[in-house]
């Protein structure tokens, strides 16, 4: 999807500079650069305990950096209160008020506002419109569903106008069908305000389809920043290729590269082919990993000019769009297919059954080789 915003060229709108938090002697964020452009809708995201949640707090003015610098459009903002930074913060419970109507939740950041009553009444009307819930204004919270709130709670951070947005977790509490359906709904009305927003979440295809960019973070370090198919397709360590989708890894030793690059890798029993890779060299060890799709399933051989392995299907899982094949190498190691059903059959499309000997292939442009 992304349909976010593209960030103006050349204009780093929030700056974070080598940023540093610690909790008594605990490093929560450990050397934090981050360049967000003007219009971009950017995702930190990690697990539980990478720092991303401490990092958009401090975003926010919650917490204050043990050491570096954070800027929004050019001012200093690392000793400023949260009240008078040009932000506002939409947190994953929504904390609307139970006893207020949907349009007074709206308009009640606005209250200290100049702005007449009439004013403050047209811009919630005017947020509501955004959020396609103008009819509802009358109604309270608990008459809504789980998106409604939280279409509401986003319009209610919308209503100042702010120069950033900041999103905690924002749909996590929504079941999985909303979550995807809000996923769109969040990246039209970014692109449609042109405000900057920062989007904190642990869930890297929330993360993949919402953003134009998105920092990976781990132990308090951003370990990669780049767009969804750079994170994913080309992952510059081993940490962010296991943590963004599921693939196939295991220890592997460079043999030579002369127009392509060969890779031994004795836990599969083979050497593979990848593409000419300057930065390695003969000897060296590396990690060597195919993403589960990128891996062709067949019965029959698989025609030349392909890295071809044999095994035995161990375990079959159907999920209807597709089926994961778990192929037990003679070596004992077992490597994960994921295949596309593309035909509709009284076996779910599957290419092989459980037991059966099949051939794997995949093309020497999937392999990823990665020297951590």
């Amino acid at each position: 999807m992304n349909q976010a915003q593209e960030p103006t060229t050349g204009i780093d709108f929030v700056k974070i500079e080598h940023v540093t938090k610690t909790f008594g002697s605990v490093p929560a964020v450990q050397n934090v650069s981050i360049d967000i452009g003007k219009g971009e809708l950017f995702a930190l995201l990690g697990g539980s305990g990478c720092g991303k949640t401490t990092l958009l707090r401090m975003l926010a003015g919650f917490e204050t950096p043990t050491s570096g610098k954070i800027y929004i459009d050019g001012k200093d903002m690392t000793n400023v209160p949260p009240y008078e930074r040009p932000i506002n913060m939409m947190f994953q419970s929504y904390a609307l008020f139970p006893h207020m109507t949907v349009e007074k939740n709206v308009a009640y950041g606005l209250k200290h506002d100049v702005m007449s009553a009439s004013d403050r009444k047209d811009r919630a009307r005017q947020m509501l419109d955004l959020v396609q819930l103008s009819d509802l204004g009358h109604r309270k919270p608990h008459q809504l569903s789980g998106g409604q709130r939280q279409r509401v709670a986003l319009a209610r951070s919308l209503a100042k106008h702010p120069k950033v947005l900041l999103l905690d977790e924002p749909l996590g509490a929504l079941d999985r069908k909303l979550r995807e359906h809000t996923q769109f709904e969040i990246a039209n009305i970014q692109h449609k305000t042109g405000i900057t927003f920062v989007v904190v979440t642990h869930d890297q295809e929330e993360a993949m389809t919402l953003a134009t960019r998105i920092a990976v973070m781990d132990r308090g370090a951003v370990r990669q920043i780049g767009t969804a198919s750079e994170v994913y397709e080309y992952p510059n360590c081993a940490f962010v290729a296991g943590f963004i989708g599921s693939i196939n890894m295991f220890d592997g030793r460079i043999e030579a590269i002369n127009g392509a690059t060969r890779v031994g890798v004795p836990r599969l029993g083979a050497i593979f082919e990848a593409r000419e890779n300057s930065n390695l060299a003969a000897g060296q060890n590396v990690k060597v990993a195919v993403r589960p799709e990128k891996i062709h399933i067949s019965r029959d051989p698989p025609p030349a000019g392909m890295n071809t392995i044999e095994g035995m299907v161990d375990d079959l899982a159907y999920f209807g769009k597709d089926s994961i094949y778990r192929v037990k190498l003679a070596t004992g190691a077992v490597l994960q297919v994921n295949n596309v059903n593309r035909h509709r059959t009284e076996e779910g499309g599957r290419v092989a059954q459980w037991g059966e000997k099949v051939w794997l292939s995949f093309d020497p442009s999937s392999v990823i080789l990665l020297r951590d």
